[in-house]
């Protein structure tokens, strides 16, 4: 009989690259897995027990403890180098001391383990893309980083030197009692050394946000502006973009099958154009069916496909996706040629529309407005959506939420430097830039009722469609915003939040609410942001 407790992976034909594990501290061992392809990664993973089949071929992993991300034990090395770039106020420092310690200790745990290498891109654009390697004791993480990063031909795959490095070790945690972490779990980026190590947990969004966080320190150097948001195509050729916090409708709204996608998550935007930062989509799941969004649905039923944390019928190993008993947070990984509609490069022109989502369950901001190139710095500086009731224990009633650059936890500059680097570029090419509310109209949470997608999509294409060019605008008095006063298909009185209020003081009162929240955000700001971008939020 044959071996079948061995996977297969002598029937592939390796290709490594000629910079070899000793640059990263490792001696060569016969239990490197090197640059294997998604069929080994299935035998492997299912081999060490890190995931299950489904019904239809996908690949189900429990992350265990951690079902997302955890922002408080992410820390950058406070060097020489970087510690006057790093915006210390948002990120949180470690030693150099601490990181080799932890360092040691991860690369003596991984001498004795087998360790998966995959070596890959971060970015689409050949001039500008970072090579990147990553290193884990998972299986799952190597199928994880095919999907999700750019992969290199065979021929670039023999040439391929990383410029950073993750290594992640998540069966080994750090000792707060010795190393001063906050928990067992660390993730640690360090610059100088092009290193970014994750101890104490599965969960593999840390490694796609863990180069995503370098791409966003590198890329303005570069002149190119790195930006947490989704980007499509149009049937001419336009290039839109959408930035917003979860919950908004950004990948909703930008998947649209009149349009192409270049990638629903990660960009930059260089002298030639938008490209995106990954190969692949890392989806959502809770609620997703056939019907709503079928393209996203039709994935998870393939060869190929992660779905983390999603519970399956016991019976027929079907994924049921309506069930949150292990987290709200269930994805899923998929490459972007998944996608019927995905862009084949991964590249687009300069954008000619940039849309910042939020979804405001004050029932204040007008469901789309035009922001000058001031308003949009304040704006993305900002970072503004809400939370609304149930959503999270204690919440009883709207609460505003900011994330600086519509993506905080993964911004090592201050946001001025985004912020003045987009409005450079927004200036340049000439690209309009639209505030769409996706949130309450006709009252708050509770009292009015959540904007009606339809009208949605309908304001988003009259903008990317170009028939807002020509449309007379009015300026509300609160916050500055540039108001269309007619829209086809939508009606007017939409347009308009007051409008749609019962009780008009009401209206202004809640306004008047919401606009302080603002400025009291933006105070921590003040200090690094010209007196135009002060002079653009709301009016006292």
């Amino acid at each position: 009989m044959a071996d079948l407790s061995i996977p297969a992976s002598g029937e592939h034909i390796h290709v490594r690259s000629h910079i070899g594990l000793e640059e990263h501290g490792f001696e060569e061992k016969r239990r490197v897995y090197w640059n294997l392809n998604p069929a080994e990664f299935y035998e492997h993973a299912l081999r060490n027990n890190e995931g299950i089949l489904t019904d239809a071929g996908a690949l189900r992993v429990l992350t265990g403890q951690y079902t997302g991300r955890s922002p408080k034990d992410k820390y950058i090395v406070d060097e020489p180098e970087v510690h006057e770039d790093i915006w210390w106020g948002n990120n949180q420092a470690v030693t150099p001391e601490v990181f080799d310690r932890l360092y040691e200790r991860l690369r003596h745990y991984l001498l004795e383990k087998e360790l998966y290498v995959v070596d890959a891109f971060a970015g689409t654009d050949v001039k500008c893309r970072l090579p990147i390697r990553i290193i884990s004791e998972a299986a799952y993480h190597g199928l994880f980083s095919w999907n999700m990063f750019v992969r290199p031909t065979r021929e670039e795959l023999a040439v391929h030197e990383p410029a950073f490095t993750v290594l992640a070790a998540p069966n080994l945690g750090a000792k707060p009692e010795e190393d001063g972490t906050r928990t067992p779990t660390f993730i640690g980026i360090s610059f100088s050394r092009r290193m970014i190590i994750i101890l104490g947990t599965l969960y593999s969004g840390e490694v796609k946000k863990g180069i995503f966080t370098v791409m966003n320190y590198l890329m303005p150097n570069l002149g190119i502006m790195p930006m947490h948001c989704s980007a499509n195509i149009g049937p001419a050729g336009d290039t839109a973009v959408f930035f917003g916090l979860s919950g908004t409708g950004k990948t909703t709204l930008s998947a649209d099958s009149s349009r192409t996608l270049i990638g629903d998550d990660e960009h930059g935007w260089s002298d030639d154009g938008i490209f995106n930062f990954e190969g692949g989509c890392y989806a959502k799941t809770i609620k997703l069916s056939a019907e709503k969004e079928p393209e996203i649905y039709a994935t998870t039923q393939r060869f190929g496909t992660i779905l983390e944390n999603v519970p399956l019928d016991p019976r027929d190993r079907r994924p049921d996706f309506n069930d949150e008993s292990l987290t709200e947070n269930t994805r899923c990984s998929y490459p972007i040629d998944f996608i019927p509609n995905a862009s084949e490069t991964g590249l687009g022109g300069h954008p000619e529309n940039i849309i910042f989502l939020t979804a405001d369950a004050f029932g204040v901001l007008p469901p789309v407005s035009k922001l000058t190139p001031e308003q949009a710095m304040y704006h993305f500086i900002s970072g503004y959506t809400a939370k609304v009731a149930g959503t999270e224990r204690g919440v009883t009633e709207p609460s505003a939420t900011f994330s600086a650059c519509f993506g905080a936890p993964f911004m090592p500059l201050h946001p001025t430097v985004y912020a003045e680097l987009l409005a450079e570029k927004i200036r340049e090419h000439g690209s309009n830039v639209w505030l769409i509310n996706t949130g309450w109209s006709g009252g708050p949470y509770g009292v009015g009722s959540r904007i009606d997608l339809p009208y949605t999509r309908r304001m988003i294409h009259a903008a990317l469609e170009g028939e807002l060019d020509k449309a007379e605008f009015v300026e509300e008095p609160f916050f500055g915003l540039h108001i269309p006063k007619a829209i086809q298909g939508v009606p007017s009185k939409v347009l308009n939040p007051r409008d749609t209020w019962a009780d008009p003081a009401a209206y202004d009162a809640k306004a008047r609410e919401l606009a302080a929240m603002f400025r009291k955000n933006f105070e921590k700001f003040a200090d690094r942001a010209s007196e135009a971008v002060k002079n653009a939020g709301p009016k006292a």
